[in-house]
């Protein structure tokens, strides 16, 4: 076996209460990398096409890649994958860091794989190697703190958590999982698939070493990565001192006003519906800050955690500070420039397990469906849903947290809930397939992937609604980063040719040029979209909601007159992908290129008849 994979899958079937091991196969590795990689392969490879997102034949998967609990720089992630989102139907994926990556390798397995519905809450515990199902009708009912500090208790301190609240268990579409207070897989809909399988919790501890093949090259070239993101950036800080200090809020009252945030549900502009940013800057987040934290041996240390509130909003001492998506979704995008209530609204998505990304998204809906009549006063209980009111955005959070009133519709993201209000709720429901969207306007050029289709990817993407994804050829590295283990924070100033194949070589014993490290990442991106394909999903017709791409244009601020050309995006990249422009379907050719033999067959089974 490869170096960086510890060799071993666990798959539990949770009806019957059977767990069993399979060995990880070196070939499914160079092919997959790890991650929604290996995830995407084995669940086309064992789930039909049709089943219930939250139902039995739903297989879900938490993985992690061969660089996850090893030296490279920012190697803590892992993902959770699910072969049908409850929000948007097709391929379901995201990604986390936190210390539970790494644990589950030193536990010994590089991933597991859920089936079917336990007849009572249990949760998952792997001591070195051993792995059993446990009751959790103790923790049923308990907030993601309360769990992980439970059985913390009950094993010791260092058992490594990732867990659903109750917003899981009552199956909010938008619901998460967590780790470590505030490591989130926000996005997809994957708390609410683990909740449908009465799945509360993974619980890992072991000591196993991650095996290296070359570990002192993988050690030099983690040395030389973290002198890169130390030297000074275009504004005079580096990469580190930035991260350190404010995290991913550092620039947010800026972009509030350049046009990247977008605000009043994306129908706004920053400078004149928002032109008091200051809530939102670097400094008002770290005003009551009480430490900095950094997932497992990352050594940008972007994670803060505040005292306890003392003023209007009393969240406890270790609440998580907000970061930039928050920020977004529950400050701009609510014209709300109340430091003290976002960091309350991250405290309630946090503990009851909510994407924090669709609840901002879906709270400024609900404010606009308020101010335009389409739901009222007896429907709020009361509150004055209105834009900037931090004190009804922080009890309609908790409402939605607890899937009660008017907050049971908006728990299933702004699609659903469109429906659900009707009266033309539709027109104020910004999503691309039923997922909210980032906190970047694709119509001003992503700091993520500067070299990206921005709204193209909002788009193509088998997870729609993406801004951590890319779209074509320019998106194909972020595909290996997330495959691998990495988190994307530390590859932006880096040389991603040097770094990542160098590091992937290094653990592995492998020799991949640059060039087939991209191959590789095309084939994770194919796989994760032959998914949809099975599914019936052609993205072309997923509606693209006009103030996503500025039709029409704003007439005033940084984005006056832009209207993003998606349709040029997507043109342009699903050739340069080699996939049909009208279906999306990969050609044959490049299928067999990419060695996806059996995808070809199902995908161009005219192909396949004798004679032709």
């Amino acid at each position: 076996m490869a170096g960086g994979y510890m060799g071993k899958l666990l798959f539990v079937d949770l009806a019957r209460g059977e767990l069993k091991d399979e060995a990880l196969s070196e070939e499914l590795c160079r092919q997959f990398i790890g991650g929604y990689g290996i995830g995407a392969r084995i669940i086309y490879n064992r789930q039909k096409a049709g089943v219930n997102p939250l139902g039995p034949e739903n297989i879900l998967g938490i993985l992690t890649g061969p660089l996850t609990g090893t030296r490279a720089v920012c190697g803590s992630r892992y993902a959770a994958v699910a072969g049908r989102s409850p929000l948007t139907g097709g391929w379901a994926d995201g990604n986390s860091g936190g210390n539970f990556g790494p644990y589950l390798k030193f536990a010994g397995y590089d991933g597991i794989f859920f089936t079917g519905i336990s007849a009572k809450p249990v949760y998952l515990f792997i001591d070195n190697g051993k792995a059993e199902l446990r009751d959790a009708s103790h923790l049923w009912g308990k907030n993601t703190y309360e769990t992980e500090a439970i059985l913390k208790a009950e094993h010791d301190a260092e058992t490594q958590v990732a867990c659903i609240g109750p917003s899981g268990e009552k199956l909010a579409r938008i619901a998460c999982i967590m780790n470590k207070r505030d490591a989130t897989v926000g996005r997809s809909g994957l708390g609410a698939v683990m909740g449908s399988k009465k799945l509360k919790a993974v619980a890992v501890r072991g000591n196993q070493k991650v095996p290296i093949a070359d570990s002192s090259t993988l050690n030099r070239l983690s040395q030389e990565h973290i002198a890169d993101l130390g030297k000074a950036g275009p504004g005079g800080e580096s990469m580190l001192t930035r991260m350190r200090k404010y995290g991913t809020t550092a620039g947010t009252e800026g972009s509030a006003h350049n046009g990247d945030t977008p605000v009043k549900n994306w129908g706004g502009i920053g400078v004149i519906d928002f032109p008091d940013a200051s809530g939102l800057s670097g400094d008002a987040t770290i005003a009551n800050l009480a430490r900095h934290e950094g997932c497992w041996h990352c050594p940008l240390v972007c994670k803060g955690f505040l005292t306890e509130g003392t003023g209007e909003y009393k969240y406890p001492a270790n609440v998580a500070r907000p970061e930039y998506e928050t920020q977004g979704s529950f400050g701009t995008l609510c014209l709300n420039n109340n430091t003290e209530s976002i960091a309350m609204v991250t405290h309630i998505c946090n503990s009851y397990g909510l994407d924090t990304i669709s609840g901002g998204c879906i709270i400024a809906f609900a404010i606009e469906c308020y101010e335009n009549g389409l739901i009222t006063k007896e429907d709020t209980d009361g509150m004055e849903l209105t834009w900037g009111n931090h004190r009804a955005i922080v009890a309609m959070t908790e409402k939605m947290a607890r899937r009660e009133g008017l907050g049971d519709i908006l728990a299933d993201g702004v699609k659903i809930a469109a429906g659900k209000i009707g009266k033309g709720a539709e027109k104020y429901a910004v999503h691309i397939g039923g997922q909210e969207l980032g906190m970047h306007d694709p119509k001003l050029r992503s700091p993520f992937h500067p070299d990206s289709p921005s709204a193209a990817r909002y788009q193509m993407d088998a997870t729609p609604g993406r801004h951590t994804q890319g779209f074509g050829p320019s998106g194909l590295r972020g595909h290996f980063i997330n495959a691998a283990g990495l988190c994307i924070m530390g590859y932006f100033p880096v040389d991603p040719a040097k770094y990542l194949a160098g590091y992937i070589n290094a653990a592995t014993g492998w020799d991949y040029s640059w060039d087939e490290l991209l191959k590789t990442a095309e084939r994770v991106a194919t796989i994760r979209h032959a998914i949809n394909l099975r599914e019936g999903i052609n993205p072309l017709k997923w509606p693209v909601h006009p103030r996503i791409v500025g039709v029409p244009p704003q007439k005033e601020g940084p984005l006056a007159g832009v209207t993003a050309d998606i349709e040029a995006q997507v043109y342009w990249n699903l050739g340069a992908l080699d996939w049909d422009r009208e279906t999306t379907k990969p050609s044959q050719k490049k299928l067999l290129a990419l060695g996806l033999e059996d995808i070809a067959k199902e995908l161009w089974p005219e192909a396949a008849r004798p004679g032709r």
